[in-house]
């Protein structure tokens, strides 16, 4: 239904680049833009398809051919400007091409067999560009949420690519050559934005991850909600989830945990942080016209796979207090147990279309066996206590000429 659009859009409308910076839609006849035979649409870049096929349900469908073509302009179409984003712990760069698209850069930090020093707080641990292409990945391919926005791995010309196109001043100041006579920048940030903590090439490349951006908020409002089951942020405050075995009772009774899907969402994405090791899920994001009844936009995941020698049970409290799954995400996490669809081989698959890949190290994807694992004990420790019918909520379309999957 329209309403389920985030975009009603008028397809005899033709994109006009040259308004693509205001962020505006123009309706003018410009044949140089329409190559014969096309309609419209077909003249859209890549992005903007992905953007005007977001819907209630999902960010981009299943089959959306868009969403292929935007993971090859994310790692091919030229950088025509860079600048560093605002906010945040750490360096992110806002990237330019040429098509008027625009992703968020970020750089590598850690090589991929290192893990998160045991001593480390999560709230001051890296943020791993691998760990945002694999993540896009796990909830494409694997979970089939379609929640987290396009992201692919890219080789950066540090020279070329973002020192000579930036205007920002600020990042060109903090451009230097190493000893080693590499090239080096840190950026402006609140954590790691140091020369103790450059970002250098090899000699001037540079390795990190690129997400599509979502579409500009004066056209699409997103609310931002707190995480019912965020962590103190404090090296020695515990939460109210960590101490009261109860909580979830309290989160089902305040809206929009009380009625429609909402508290389903989050357990979908603690299995997904769960699997991950992410333990940085502070707020989440939906879109605004949606109201309540929409999918969690699965944003930030660059704080997973950063220990494989160690699972943290607390990201699973979530699902072990309220004890309710989708029918269709159980039934997807019974299949990843099996050896045929073994979920760290079809992991291992999925990344090898990534330009740089091997994304994940191996003991990372067998970590996510082991995970998986624990979930679906979680699950069946709940169905024991509960009930199989209070546990699992049946998902599935039931219309009279729909088949629906059994237990």
């Amino acid at each position: 239904a329209d309403g389920d659009l985030l975009f009603n859009v008028n397809s005899d409308i033709r994109f006009n680049p040259r308004a693509a910076e205001q962020t505006e839609w123009q309706n003018e006849d410009n044949e140089e833009f329409l190559p014969t035979g096309e309609t419209s649409i077909d003249s859209y870049p890549n992005w903007l398809k992905f953007h005007i096929g977001i819907n209630r349900y999902e960010l981009y469908s299943r089959h959306n051919p868009a969403i292929e073509a935007l993971l090859q302009d994310l790692v091919s179409q030229k950088i025509t400007s860079v600048a560093m984003k605002s906010g945040g712990t750490q360096l992110k760069l806002i990237m330019t091409f040429q098509n008027y698209g625009q992703a968020l850069f970020k750089p590598m930090k850690q090589t991929r067999e290192q893990e998160t020093p045991p001593d480390f707080f999560y709230f001051s641990d890296y943020e791993r560009h691998n760990a945002e292409i694999a993540a896009f990945h796990l909830d494409r391919q694997i979970l089939d949420f379609r929640r987290v926005p396009p992201v692919a791995g890219r080789l950066v010309n540090m020279t070329r690519e973002i020192r000579d196109v930036t205007r920002d001043k600020k990042l060109w100041r903090t451009f230097f050559i190493s000893p080693a006579n590499n090239i080096c920048f840190y950026g402006e940030c609140s954590y790691y934005c140091s020369t103790e903590h450059a970002l250098c090439g090899k000699p001037d490349q540079i390795e990190g991850s690129l997400a599509a951006f979502l579409p500009d908020l004066s056209l699409a409002k997103r609310k931002t909600w707190r995480n019912p089951w965020r962590r103190s942020y404090h090296k020695r405050k515990k939460a109210e989830w960590e101490v009261d075995p109860d909580y979830c009772e309290e989160v089902k009774q305040t809206p929009p945990y009380d009625s429609g899907t909402r508290i389903l969402d989050i357990m979908d994405m603690t299995v997904f942080d769960f699997l991950m090791g992410n333990m940085d899920r502070h707020h989440y994001e939906t879109f605004e016209k949606f109201g309540n009844e929409t999918f969690i936009i699965h944003l930030d995941n660059g704080r997973g796979f950063g220990k494989y020698s160690h699972d943290e049970l607390s990201i699973l409290v979530p699902l072990n207090q309220c004890c309710r799954i989708r029918k269709s995400t159980y039934l997807r996490l019974q299949l990843l147990a099996k050896e045929e669809y073994k979920l760290s081989l079809l992991m291992k698959e999925s990344l090898l279309k990534d330009k740089i890949a091997p994304i994940l190290y191996q003991p990372h994807l067998e970590a996510m066996d082991r995970r998986l694992r624990i979930v679906l004990k979680a699950v069946s420790d709940c169905i024991e206590k509960d009930g199989y019918d209070n546990v699992v909520e049946n998902d599935f379309n039931t219309d009279a000429d729909t088949v629906t999957t059994e237990r």
